[in-house]
């Protein structure tokens, strides 16, 4: 009998995920060989030396001996009452009960869980361009068409409202808001985010907004949470400690849905179900939750204009604006720059090679823009988290290999 080839499922197709695609494995294999590789390729915090709080791994060392049974498939209790807490205080964010949260393993698992709930066959999702690719990705996973609505560079990189409202079709089903955003660290404007909602209201439409970022802001910058501007739609909030926090391994999301439920019931029936056949989210990651949200906010310090977080941001950004023919709005908000090389000053036909061929050049890691969906090779993302002097040497490295790029 011929050995039966197995190939990928064609639901693969259009799956997606450049921040750990070709050029990591190069990245990989040039380690094996003895390199010394600066990974900016993915916003981990632990590998640039950011410590856990110590109150969250104390709580989850002493659950440890009571945290080896499966919990409830939402989520424990104790961690779903913590997160309603922590929303209470936000002004205006509309009222929802522990029964509204479910925990998952990093938001990640979430995404892919509302996607699969959601979405038939052609379904279409508005999703930002840029954008964090596991939104587009989970979106084509699950059968659905992904439809990038453009950010506006020369606005600091809002949501171009024309933009969205041309691309609403019968098929579409949701809009997703990345805010504070990744890949640019743009914060929206509070007229923008108004603007979508009131899009989300004429159409029908189901809001999605991934905030994972937003207590992570500089030069007083303002997030404002979209359910706090659509109490009367369906709004799904995602977020989690991965970054505030900096324990990105705890694996420890949550989800909050808040508006009217009834005619959304299939659908949040689906979430449950998926909720249920995955048995239950990492316990011990769970028990990370209410100390973290009741404990000292110790971000405060790290994004504080003498903060690591916040000097950090500024060594790149002014490194990248002193490169000729980089143009970089300055981060508002998340862990990342986005910035864009002149197309009449660099010649890119291939922003992949680009980050490949700087790899082998120059041992550093980046994510080409059109990793994020970006329609043109002009771009490319940088993480900010590794101390502002390692930063500034990498970007001048950056600037010294475009001074005599060619492709």
């Amino acid at each position: 009998m011929t050995p039966r080839i197995l190939d990928q499922s064609a639901k693969l197709k259009d799956v997606l995920y450049e921040i750990r695609g070709a050029a990591l494995v190069e990245a990989d294999r040039l380690e094996a060989d003895g390199h010394r590789i600066l990974k900016l390729n993915t916003g981990n915090p632990a590998v640039f030396g950011f410590e856990a709080p110590y109150q969250i791994v104390r709580d989850m060392i002493e659950s440890i001996p009571t945290s080896h049974g499966y919990s409830d498939s939402r989520g424990i209790l104790s961690a779903r009452r913590a997160i309603v807490s922590r929303y209470e205080q936000v002004p205006g964010f509309p009222m929802f009960d522990p029964d509204d949260v479910y925990l998952g393993n990093g938001v990640s698992e979430l995404i892919t869980m509302t996607m699969q709930s959601l979405l038939d066959e052609g379904d279409e999702v508005l999703i930002p361009a840029p954008d964090y690719p596991l939104w587009t990705a989970m979106t084509s996973l699950a059968g659905g068409t992904p439809v990038h609505y453009v950010c506006d560079q020369e606005d600091g990189w809002q949501p171009s409202l024309e933009d969205i409202r041309a691309k609403v079709t019968d098929r579409t089903k949701a809009i997703v808001v990345i805010n504070p955003n990744n890949p640019t660290g743009a914060v929206y404007s509070r007229e923008v985010l108004k603007g979508i909602v009131e899009i989300a209201r004429e159409q029908g439409l189901l809001l999605l907004s991934d905030e994972i970022y937003d207590r992570i802001l500089f030069d007083g910058a303002e997030h404002i949470p979209l359910a706090t501007l659509a109490p009367d739609l369906l709004c799904l909030t995602f977020n989690g400690l991965s970054k505030t926090y900096r324990v990105a391994g705890y694996r420890s999301g949550w989800l909050v849905i808040t508006g009217p439920k009834k005619r959304a019931a299939g659908f949040l029936q689906g979430i449950q179900l998926l909720a249920s056949t995955r048995l239950c989210p990492n316990v011990p990651g769970q028990h990370a939750v209410q100390a973290a949200l009741s404990g000292v906010q110790s971000i405060d310090a790290l994004i504080a204009p003498t903060g690591r977080l916040h000097e950090q941001r500024d060594a790149a950004w002014e490194g990248l604006v002193a490169i000729p023919g980089v143009q970089c709005h300055r981060p508002q908000g998340a862990l990342y720059a986005f910035p864009r090389l002149d197309p009449e000053v660099y010649e890119i036909h291939d922003d992949g090679r680009l980050v490949y061929d700087f790899l082998v050049a120059e041992h550093v890691l980046l994510v080409q823009g059109t990793g994020f969906n970006w329609p043109t090779p002009d771009h490319l993302r940088i993480v900010t988290l590794p101390e502002a002097r390692v930063l500034s040497e990498a970007i001048e490295r950056l600037g010294n290999f475009l001074s005599s790029y060619r492709q």
